[in-house]
């Protein structure tokens, strides 16, 4: 009998499959439910406007035999505990969190090591002796959401400020074990696209290319150097089992700005490309301390082009037509139900696609985020249909 995991978490479709993939039998509570969940998932949507203690509620209700929680769940050690009561906690424990969570300690950790972090603090005074820019950041992080230039007012309750580095984003995803880590993919985060609804800071996709793409300046130097971020944030934290770190690339330097210590967006773009079982090996590395037979460095060189996922956002409030057609598209996915209200700024689904190179990758999102927007507008002007909610 196939070990019974609840995954919790905003949006669980890509874990949830890559579990039922690997063999789990799988349990999922998200703020969406969506239709094309894996056929052996049993989704469940949190009723109401989601939160974490709403979705920690529903799942404590559960049984399961692992317990696994994605994005924003690790902003909320305390809840973290909560969940894993009477379960195995497939990730990283409430104290780890409360560690790799905080900003300044992980610039602190990584810069003790010898490498580059944007530096973090929370106090007014410290930043303004600085020439650098500042950003003022949300502490309980997510997307990108919150995020703006400091004007050199007060710091309020809730937020910190990060040093402003100029340069590419991009993430570096790896699975840790007992100290010891393997990097699994090397990813360019978009942010605050307009082609896909978003804008600011707001994370909207990412790019996962072959060795030796323009998207990162000196593309050898960077990959060793995140691979080195993350063996770093793995010792430094005792990470176990999937993870992230996001960085800025500056002159193949990559500045860590963000450990993520759970399963990210770009894992998925790892499955499609590589077709590594992140989930199972998330499994692997949290229940028997086992890392995956993976090398990034081969995996990249082996492959060609780029393959992107990106975040479609509503540009204003509407109500969906018939998105059923939608799953026939396995370019299109995190589709939502039939007459779903969705209100200006949420997600509306995911989209991919690939090209030769990032660069034409990314006009392939936009091209398949514009489709999806001509649908939504069909459907909002069609005769008789169901019209959009404008505000």
């Amino acid at each position: 009998m196939s070990a019974r995991v609840l995954i919790v978490g905003v949006s669980t479709r890509a874990a949830a499959q890559s579990a039922a993939r690997a063999g789990f039998s799988v349990t999922a509570i998200d703020a969406f439910a969506d239709l094309d969940q894996h056929p052996a998932v049993r989704a469940e949507a949190v009723r109401g406007r989601f939160t974490p203690d709403a979705a920690v509620r529903r799942a404590c209700e559960i049984a399961a035999d692992a317990v696994v929680y994605l994005s924003n769940i690790d902003n909320h050690p305390a809840l973290v505990g909560a969940l894993a009561r009477g379960s195995a906690l497939w990730g990283n424990a409430p104290d780890v969190l409360r560690k790799a969570r905080n900003p300044a300690r992980v610039a602190d950790a990584l810069r003790s090591r010898g490498l580059a972090a944007a530096r973090a603090c929370r106090r007014p005074g410290v930043a303004a002796q600085s020439p650098a820019s500042w950003l003022l950041k949300p502490i309980a992080s997510g997307g990108g959401r919150g995020i703006r230039v400091w004007d050199g007012s007060a710091v309020p309750r809730g937020r910190y400020l990060q040093e402003m580095v100029a340069g590419v984003p991009g993430s570096v995803a790896f699975v840790a074990a007992g100290g010891r880590v393997v990097p699994i993919g090397l990813s360019r985060q978009l942010a605050g696209e307009r082609a896909f609804g978003a804008a600011g800071y707001r994370y909207c996709g990412s790019i996962l290319a072959a060795a030796g793409d323009p998207q990162f300046e000196d593309d050898e130097r960077l990959t060793d150097a995140a691979c080195r971020l993350a063996a770093a944030a793995a010792e430094a934290f005792g990470l176990v089992g999937v993870n992230g770190v996001d960085f800025i690339a500056r002159g193949g330097v990559p500045y860590a700005i963000e450990v993520n210590p759970r399963w990210s967006a770009s894992m998925e773009l790892v499955e499609r490309v590589y077709g590594l079982s992140v989930f199972g090996a998330h499994a692997a590395a949290c229940a028997e301390g086992r890392l995956p037979a993976f090398d990034l460095r081969r995996a990249r060189a082996g492959t060609c082009g780029a393959v992107g996922r990106a975040i479609v956002f509503a540009r204003r409030d509407l109500r969906t037509g018939d998105t059923r057609a939608w799953l026939r598209d396995p370019d299109i996915r995190d589709v939502p139900s039939p007459g779903q209200r969705i209100a200006a700024g949420r997600p509306v689904c995911t989209v991919f696609a690939a090209g030769r190179d990032s660069t034409t990758c990314l006009a392939a999102l936009a091209a398949r985020a514009a489709g999806v927007y001509e649908t939504l507008e069909a459907w909002e002007l069609r005769p008789g249909g169901r019209r959009g909610l404008r505000r």
